[in-house]
């Protein structure tokens, strides 16, 4: 069976019946961690389902999980489409509002909730969420004697799968029977940048298809490890905790908790890596600024085999054959910063590392491939089951996101719009007719953005199509590219360029608290709170050096003027950001009006 024409639930339960004893999945408990086989796996999510169909689940009725990333979240969503239903993640950042939203419009009977904190929420909704019947909790910590007829342990929950099991031994095969390739197997909710969240529905074909495409773009093996840190409900983490998971039996290790991601990346060093640009930033400034600290030969000798490996990524990306003093040095270079580096950081082992869900500066790709980390950047949206391109390590072009993915088409729309045709292109949005028309183009998806395809068939992203600025004197100007520059500083951490309809760029600031502090500390500046760290006369002024710095690789248009540092980080319960830290610029520029004006008095 192709997988066109299958279901993820069948791929799971294959994958299940082969490979019954290999470890499908890690998890780590007081210190230890503990291996899950895919027999385990599979029995699990087969009670779970029991569960749900002892509970009354119909088919293609919705299951909501809000959880951290941790076994009992993948059993959930196995176990919902092997009772013939669907999943759909809830941040468990959510404020309880924007929860119950997502359990009203996706009318989930069930709620799958990780802890007391995430039950507190659902008790705050459920009043207004008509079709919630149970809360079903993992963590049950404080949660005991709770007499509430909605509340369930997942411990009970599971009870009653095994015994729902017992007495009825062929109900969930029948159900999985049922469940054909045009079924929807996920809601997934967009972080609503524009307004309120919109479920994208994925079939089970839509999945299906996806998880064996990422393999024939870059190879996965068996043997291959993955780190499980970015929330489940965004496609990017579902392409490897689940879909490469369960069709090429990976081996997947969840993370302590998000603050512990570093410290388990070392611990399993993972042989696929991936992650935001976020992500990718922060391990970057980390190491500047690890080596500012250093002694002054350590400085010298690391300055000296970047030097190397700079040169060496150049000719990888495409800039021609690397000189031969460059081929002669880089071994010393390996031996003695790069493979340690590597080491530390938790990449001794990683073949590749993905970057994906937002741009990123080409700057941050050029120094993971110098210290010998093979990236690639990946483009898609959630509409189309995550990617739509991505580069293969053998074959790169540095400021574009890649080649289609086998079976995809890609083409440029009259006003520049990427228009992606495929098997992964999703079946519209739940409840949402309009929303769908405008997404969709026949069997083309309107993505966007705003890109171009060279003569070799890679494919450039420009910029949103909503995001492009035109200046007051009718320049168009793609903001991405400058505030990726801006990134690149480790005392930057996010950047938004300003100047639709002004007479020149500005830029608002948000400064990288970790590495301005010890920049502070280090050269005497006086502050009290970060809000006064950003008025302080020194930062600004290191700041003015970092946007000038950038302002050189800029054409005159492009350059930056003026700008404000923001007082305060940006959060996502403010509305500033979504979950996967993309910045919401309309929120912003309303938020911060008054800073904005002031730059163009």
């Amino acid at each position: 069976m192709s997988t066109h024409d299958t279901t993820i639930t069948a791929l799971f339960r294959d994958r299940v019946r082969a490979s019954p004893d290999k470890v499908a999945l890690r998890h780590k408990k007081h210190g230890i961690w503990h291996d899950v086989t895919w027999g385990a796996y599979g029995e699990r999510a087969r009670h779970v389902a029991a569960g749900f169909l002892s509970l009354g689940l119909k088919k293609g009725e919705c299951v909501a999980i809000s959880s951290e990333n941790r076994p009992e979240w993948v059993y959930a969503d196995l176990g919902a489409m092997c009772a013939g239903g669907m999943a759909a993640g809830v941040y468990t950042t959510n404020a309880p509002e924007q929860c119950g939203y997502i359990v009203k419009h996706s009318g989930a009977r069930f709620y799958v909730a990780e802890n007391i904190e995430q039950y507190d929420k659902a008790v705050a909704f459920r009043a207004q969420t008509p079709t919630l019947e149970k809360v079903i909790v993992v963590d049950t910590e404080g949660l005991t004697r709770s007499t509430d007829p909605m509340y369930m342990s997942f411990d009970a929950f599971l009870q009653g799968g095994k015994d729902f099991c017992a007495r009825s031994p062929g109900v969930v095969d029948s159900r999985c029977a049922e469940v054909k390739p045009d079924d929807l197997a996920l809601l997934i909710y967009t972080s609503g940048t524009t307004g309120p969240p919109k479920g994208a529905m994925l079939t089970h074909k839509n999945l299906a298809w996806m998880a064996e495409a990422l393999s024939l773009a870059n190879p996965i093996r068996e043997s291959d490890e993955t780190l499980s840190y970015l929330p489940l409900c965004h496609i990017f983490e579902q392409l490897f905790t689940v879909l490469a998971n369960v069709r090429h039996a990976t081996v997947v290790n969840f993370v302590e908790n998000t603050d512990t991601a570093m410290d388990n990346m070392r611990e399993v060093s993972p042989t696929i890596a991936y992650g935001v640009p976020r992500v990718w930033e922060k391990y970057l400034s980390g190491v500047m600024i690890r080596m500012s600290d250093a002694t002054f030969l350590k400085r010298a000798v690391f300055k000296a085999a970047m030097a190397v490996g700079l040169r060496h990524a150049q000719a990888r990306l495409g800039g021609g054959p690397a000189p031969f003093w460059v081929k002669a040095a880089r071994p010393l270079a390996w031996l003695t910063v790069f493979r340690p580096l590597k080491k530390r950081l938790g990449f001794d082992r990683a073949r590749v590392a993905y970057t994906g869900a937002a741009p990123i500066s080409p700057d941050v790709i050029k120094f993971f491939h110098a210290i010998g980390l093979p990236m690639v950047e990946g483009y898609g949206q959630t509409e189309s089951t995550g990617v739509t391109a991505v580069g293969r390590p053998d074959r790169m072009k540095l400021g574009t996101v890649g080649l289609p993915l086998p079976g995809v088409e890609v083409k440029i729309d009259e006003d520049g719009e990427i228009l992606v045709k495929g098997p992964g292109i999703f079946a519209g949005y739940y409840s949402d007719p309009d929303a769908t028309a405008a997404a969709l183009d026949g069997e083309w998806l309107r993505s966007g953005d705003v890109g171009e395809i060279d003569g070799d068939g890679f494919l450039k992203i420009t910029d949103r199509k909503k995001d492009l600025i035109i200046t007051a004197g009718g320049k168009n100007i793609a903001p991405q590219n400058i505030e990726n520059r801006l990134k690149f500083s480790p005392y930057i951490t996010d950047a938004v360029a300003i100047g639709d309809r002004k007479k020149f760029m500005a830029a608002l600031i948000v400064l990288d608290e970790e590495n301005v502090v010890k920049f502070a500390k280090d050269n005497r500046v006086p502050f009290t709170t970060y809000a006064s760290l950003t008025r302080a006369p020194e930062v600004i002024a290191l700041v003015q050096r970092e946007v000038d710095a950038v302002n050189k690789t800029l054409s005159n248009v492009e350059a930056v003027k003026k700008f404000a540092i923001i007082p305060k980080k940006l959060y996502e319960e403010d509305g500033e950001v979504t979950p996967t830290m993309k910045v919401k610029r309309k929120s912003i520029n309303a938020a911060y009006k008054t800073e904005i004006d002031a730059m163009y008095r």
